[in-house]
């Protein structure tokens, strides 16, 4: 006979908690959304209660679920606790750092070499994930601590802001808006717009609809490419324009312009360190680490403000 709990139904029945949605949860979980439906339904069916109520808006949880999520996150963060435990008495201490893919981070790099310099014991590796990802492995004890993209559904964390970008216009060198110093998104009304799936980052996709919904923008919208380079090449090639964070304007792509967004500000996407809320010592760790490496971008660059960035650059 099956046992009523294990640790990958407990691990499924987090994600769609937290979640709030099946779909997002089988993204997170790197799966698709029917056999964790089934998954949950045996595991309901393993219980005898029902966890979820079920409706076109999503999910929530029964009076049973909302008593299993608090012993589900304390069964499975004594599992991952364990495993360390074990581990450190083979290996030398880790430190697992996530790092958010909706965003260029590259202090991020030189973070890691100031903590192996300062700590030459310590086994640092990273991952690049998205957000709601992230936050979940950093619930399941996967990860230590993560950069990530804000906003970002993270109530049971603790989380530090320390970064906030504007959102840039990426183009087509040859556009018919590239002599532009500033562009609006009235401009861009009716040209093939670059969106990133809600699933990668679904608090701040909500964000910008809200945005856009404001400004009556509602472009042609084309699905982006998870990879920043073939991004950028799509952009190159004028298949679509892109909205970005001022961070990606240190990759430098030849056939690409970047431009000062008007409602920049309006759509920034912020920058936080998130940790487990009882992880004082390393989140001071790596604070006192990203001091002076983190450079805040809200506003425009004087290169960017002509305009003429990634026109020169050679390609990558």
């Amino acid at each position: 006979m099956n046992r009523r709990l294990d640790s990958r139904s407990l691990d499924m029945f987090v994600a769609v908690a937290t979640a709030g949605s099946f779909r997002q949860a089988a993204d997170t979980l790197h799966m698709s959304q029917p056999p964790l439906s089934r998954a949950i339904r045996t595991l309901e069916e393993r219980l005898g209660v029902r966890l979820f109520d079920r409706d076109t808006q999503g999910v929530a949880l029964t009076r049973a679920g909302k008593k299993l999520l608090p012993r589900a996150q304390r069964i499975l963060g004594l599992i991952s606790e364990t495993e360390r435990a074990i581990s450190r008495q083979k290996n030398s201490p880790r430190l697992r750092i996530g790092i958010t893919s909706a965003l260029e981070l590259p202090w991020v790099a030189k973070l890691v070499e100031r903590i192996k310099d300062d700590h030459p014991g310590l086994s640092v590796s990273t991952v690049s994930d998205t957000s709601p990802r992230l936050v979940h492995a950093l619930r399941l004890h996967k990860l230590d601590a993560a950069f990530i993209a804000m906003p970002t559904a993270v109530a049971d964390l603790s989380v530090t802001p320390l970064d906030k970008q504007r959102m840039m216009v990426a183009m087509p060198s040859s556009h018919r808006l590239v002599r532009r110093r500033i562009v609006a998104l009235a401009d861009l009304q009716g040209e093939p717009v670059f969106q990133f799936n809600r699933a990668r980052q679904p608090s701040f996709f909500d964000h910008c609809q809200a945005v856009f919904a404001r400004h009556g923008f509602a472009p042609n919208f084309v699905a982006e490419p998870a990879d920043h380079h073939v991004l950028l090449a799509g952009v190159a090639s004028g298949r679509a324009i892109a909205l970005l964070p001022a961070s990606f304007t240190s990759i430098r792509r030849f056939g690409v312009s970047y431009k000062i967004l008007k409602e920049g500000d309006e759509l920034s996407i912020g920058v936080g360190l998130a940790t487990l809320s009882d992880d004082a010592d390393l989140r001071e760790l790596l604070l006192s680490g990203a001091q002076g490496l983190v450079v805040r971008t809200p506003h425009a660059t004087a290169a960017q403000q002509r305009g003429d960035l990634g026109t020169r650059a050679k390609s990558l």
